[in-house]
């Protein structure tokens, strides 16, 4: 069987301190240079990220673009690619070595699909190694049905940026994605990529996925910016993706699924910065475990109860920074002797 032309396509944006690691990665891949071509885009830098690519030349293929987001850099970005798959990755993470290997083994093997995942590492912004999550197992998804819907909630976490790798074929179908996604662009992708030629998701960790301060989407303390950005992507989503997936076919009970699970992240965002009331709290918060679980024990509708209690007494922007400090220190753990809930999905994820 002929080997996939590979297209590695990097966006990147004020990436100086990484974007070496990041190409250096690539080159460094097990998989034969003359079955793949690097292309970065870089969205509008202001420092010296350009400099930094032009040191790869002609190995590396730089093309430069006004800011405009993750959206913006993919739509300039894909039609250049010359390769049957597009391998993406963020300018501030990097690869693990087999990387392209195993990701060109899988569409060989599993022609049917258009979309390869996998499991990550976690590492800081120096890159020392703090977790590795993954699924238990490789998982493959086409939305054909509920139990795919829920399964693909979590799945959503191993088909971001740097793990997302798509037939050209299937991309051809999608771009242009819509400008708006400044961030999340990636989620957009991968959800309509998953519903046009579906998806397996590998349980290798092959991507080093780098939490720093300066990272556009996710935020460990709390920054507005940040948070409007995101929230404005996200509703992006909630408004564009259903008419995606009907498009592709996907069942509307399916699709309500995916939709209200990024309608619940944005509407829980929104009540994060302020702008909404303590009933809005309480009834985000009965969506949430409504889309979560299918079944409790008593103790544990108890439990649900008394953070209703909670939500309904604090101001929503009060009562979601106290429910972060919650998660952030694994309390989650107490929750458990008083009750236990059954989740919608088996799918497990592991991170250890």
């Amino acid at each position: 069987m002929t080997r996939p032309f590979i297209s590695v396509l990097i966006d990147t944006y004020n990436h100086e301190r990484f974007i070496e690691h990041a190409i250096v990665s690539v080159i460094g891949q097990d998989f034969p240079a003359s079955d793949r071509e690097i292309l970065v885009v870089d969205d509008g830098s202001t420092d010296s990220t350009p400099e930094i690519i032009r040191k790869f030349a002609p190995h590396v293929r730089l093309l430069r673009k006004v800011n405009g987001g993750q959206a913006t850099a993919f739509n300039a970005g894909i039609p250049e690619c010359k390769g049957q798959i597009v391998a993406f990755l963020d300018g501030d993470d990097w690869w693990e070595p087999q990387k392209l290997s195993v990701v060109a083994a899988e569409f060989e093997s599993h022609p049917q699909n258009g979309t390869v995942g996998h499991g990550i590492f976690e590492v800081d912004e120096t890159g020392k190694r703090l977790n590795q999550i993954a699924p238990d197992r490789t998982y493959e998804s086409h939305l054909s049905n509920r139990e795919e819907g829920h399964e693909f909630l979590p799945l959503r976490a191993f088909l971001g940026t740097s793990r997302l790798s798509v037939r050209r074929s299937v991309l051809d179908r999608i771009i242009p994605l819509p400008a708006s996604l400044q961030v999340e662009a990636d989620e957009f992708l991968a959800a309509v990529a998953t519903a046009l030629g579906g998806t397996r998701v590998l349980h290798q960790p092959l991507t080093n996925y780098r939490l720093h301060s300066g990272n556009l989407f996710q935020f460990a303390s709390w920054d507005t910016e940040k948070a409007k950005r995101k929230y404005g992507s996200l509703a992006t989503i909630a408004r564009e993706l259903p008419a995606r997936l009907a498009a592709a076919g996907i069942a509307d009970e399916v699709a309500e699924i995916l939709t209200n699970s990024v309608n619940l992240d944005a509407v829980r965002l929104r009540l994060s910065m302020g702008e909404g009331w303590s009933w809005e709290t309480v009834k985000a918060e009965r969506e949430a475990y409504r889309q979560s679980y299918r079944h409790a024990t008593f103790g544990y509708r108890i439990f649900h109860l008394v953070v209703l209690g909670i939500a309904t007494a604090l101001p929503p922007r009060v009562f979601y920074k106290l429910r972060q400090w919650y998660t952030a220190r694994g309390l989650a753990r107490v929750r458990r002797l008083v009750g236990e809930a059954t989740p919608v999905t088996s799918l497990a994820v592991r991170k250890v």
